[in-house]
């Protein structure tokens, strides 16, 4: 568990400046840009934490990708509520699908 917990605040400071990117995206207020931004820096302040400790970083690169995509996933359709067209759902789906058979 100690150490999978940078590997966790990683995903959620990735999610939440993802979240306030988003953010910026649709209401052009300068500030969320900031605020994404720090979140980002925070975020790559615990992957180097990551690099620093780890000895399976392979594994780990795996296992970030793939739940850092399934949760930008459930933010943009759950709380953006963004609609995909057939099209889209099936190249989420493929490249998700992707990332998981890197790993096998």
């Amino acid at each position: 568990m100690k150490r999978a917990l940078p590997m966790m605040f990683l995903i959620i400071f990735e999610s939440i400046a993802d979240i306030f990117a988003k953010k910026r995206s649709e209401s052009q207020f300068f500030w969320y840009s900031v605020v994404a931004l720090w979140f980002y820096l925070i975020c790559n302040t615990f992957r180097l934490f990551a690099l620093k400790n780890w000895a399976w970083l392979g594994r780990w690169a795996i296992i970030f990708s793939v739940a850092s995509g399934v949760l930008a996933l459930a933010i943009w359709i759950f709380m953006f509520k963004e609609s995909f067209t057939p099209i889209q759902i099936v190249w989420v789906i493929l490249g998700l699908a992707s990332i998981i058979l890197v790993s096998i």
